[in-house]
């Protein structure tokens, strides 16, 4: 039944993976060029602002960087996991006459989740830092030396977390019940 606290955690977790979108990923505050300020850029999920350079194929390479916004090239496959978690979370709602497969597409949907954060602790933001990264390319363009902060709790590295957490505690309200109603035939 659609009223079912399973529904609910799904429901949230799916308001979740909406609100990613909203929210940067990464913040990143750096020395400006005239050295008596801090610049504040943001990593997007979806690009903001249209004014990027073409033509490079380097995945972790950025292309521009403007007063609050960081475009990485290849960060669509973020986008494209979270949205892939939101629609799986979405679609497995209605699939509570279907108790079984309904736990195997949360823990799909659970599955993916936790590949989109293993992308952006370690790939959108730790390998930022390393040799050829994004974070040496800005330091590079800003002719500093000067280390990069990276602020890695914003609400786009939170609330992935906080939505594997409602998967885990949907599938195990799916899971129990199913149990019930094994038990229920049993009894019959």
């Amino acid at each position: 039944m659609l009223q079912r606290i399973q529904s609910f955690f799904l429901v949230l977790a799916v308001v979740g993976i909406i609100m990613l979108f909203q929210f940067p990923v990464a913040t990143y505050t750096m020395p400006n060029l005239a050295g008596n300020g801090e610049t504040v850029s943001e990593l997007q999920l979806l690009p903001k602002d249209s004014r990027y350079a073409e033509g490079s194929t380097d995945l972790m390479q950025i292309s521009y960087i403007g007063q609050d916004l960081v475009h990485l090239k290849g960060g669509w496959i973020l986008a494209v996991v979270a949205a892939i978690v939101g629609i799986i979370a979405l679609v497995s709602i209605f699939l509570y006459k279907n108790r079984i497969l309904q736990m195997r597409v949360v823990a799909c949907a659970a599955l993916l989740n936790i590949v989109y954060i293993f992308l952006i602790f370690f790939w959108a933001i730790n390998g930022a830092s390393g040799n050829g990264g994004y974070l040496s390319a800005l330091q590079d363009m800003h002719f500093t030396d000067q280390p990069i902060a990276v602020d890695m709790l914003t609400p786009g590295t939170v609330i992935p977390v906080v939505t594997l957490i409602l998967l885990y505690l949907a599938q195990r309200a799916i899971k129990k019940d199913e149990m019930k109603v094994r038990a229920a035939d049993r009894l019959r």
